[in-house]
């Protein structure tokens, strides 16, 4: 096609066998958009595309990406929010036309199978090297391991007594993470031959694990290094990620509930959960004591 869309904090550039997608990177525009710059998903790595009414005089061009295309959105597990969405673009409402023009295109060009999960990735993962800070310790991607600094203001005593922690690609199965933008957002490290073993049940107790919190892990941070790090597991020939629904459960120690809801109050007090949503969750974690 070789034409250009632009939408709102992001442009559609239209090639023979792939979409260009570059992202803003104003002030307005989404984080993840900011750090993820642009992404080329060839024809092969979409699995539909729809076109609906958007809110406040637009439209919406949503490229559906086919299961295991793409590792950002397999990190992400559904979780990201609607704003978020790299597939998306939104256009002003007078683009309807044009738009519906390149749905049809894209259309035209799904690969037979679109609908069955692709075999491997075709999209690029973030490079390394990548770091960002969680709320129990600082976590490094340099391409080949994940390592994992533990901040004496937020570790547990139980990461304190296993020490900083380095995991090579090769002994990892597979990343869960969880969103910061819910309670008791985590990344989560599966190692190899430790899928059947019983881990903590939460992450804060668990070595191959830094957890989230008010102001750390941020989805821009976070997401792009789990996407990155189940890339390089993938290349390294280990095994399918686990889903973070798959997370092995056990009793919690009254400590760890005591933080957790010390950790809610302060998400209540910066006004990032509603009280209905704080005495939800404090009354179902003091269920658990």
């Amino acid at each position: 096609m070789g034409d250009v869309l632009a939408g709102i904090h992001a442009t559609w550039e239209f090639e023979p066998d792939a979409v260009l997608i570059r992202f803003e990177r104003g002030i307005r525009a989404p984080k993840l958009y900011q750090a993820l710059r642009e992404r080329r998903v060839p024809h092969e790595a979409l699995a539909s595309v729809t076109l609906s009414p958007g809110r406040r005089g637009t439209v919406v061009l949503h490229a559906t990406p086919r299961a295991g295309a793409d590792p950002l959105m397999e990190a992400a597990a559904g979780q990201l929010k609607d704003a978020c969405d790299p597939y998306r673009l939104v256009l002003p409402a007078e683009s309807e036309t044009l738009a519906e023009y390149y749905a049809d295109e894209l259309r035209a060009r799904l690969v037979p199978g679109a609908a069955e999960p692709a075999e491997r990735f075709l999209v690029a993962a973030p490079e390394a090297p990548l770091q960002f800070k969680a709320y129990d310790g600082k976590a490094t991607f340099d391409g080949g391991q994940v390592a994992f600094r533990w901040f004496w203001t937020g570790a547990s005593s139980a990461k304190w007594k296993a020490g900083d922690q380095t995991f090579p690609v090769r002994e990892l199965s597979g990343v869960e993470w969880r969103s910061p933008d819910l309670f008791d957002g985590y990344l989560r490290l599966v190692r190899r031959g430790h899928a059947g073993d019983v881990q903590p049940a939460q992450a804060d107790q668990d070595p191959a694990a830094v957890v989230f919190g008010l102001g750390y892990g941020p989805v821009h941070e976070s997401l792009p290094f789990a996407a990155a790090v189940l890339a390089a597991v993938r290349d390294a020939g280990a095994l399918a990620p686990v889903p973070v629904s798959a997370a092995v459960t056990a009793g919690r120690d009254p400590a760890v509930i005591a933080e957790r809801i010390r950790h809610l109050g302060e998400l209540y007090q910066a006004g990032l959960v509603t009280d209905e949503e704080f005495a939800a969750k404090k009354a179902q974690l003091l269920a658990e004591l």
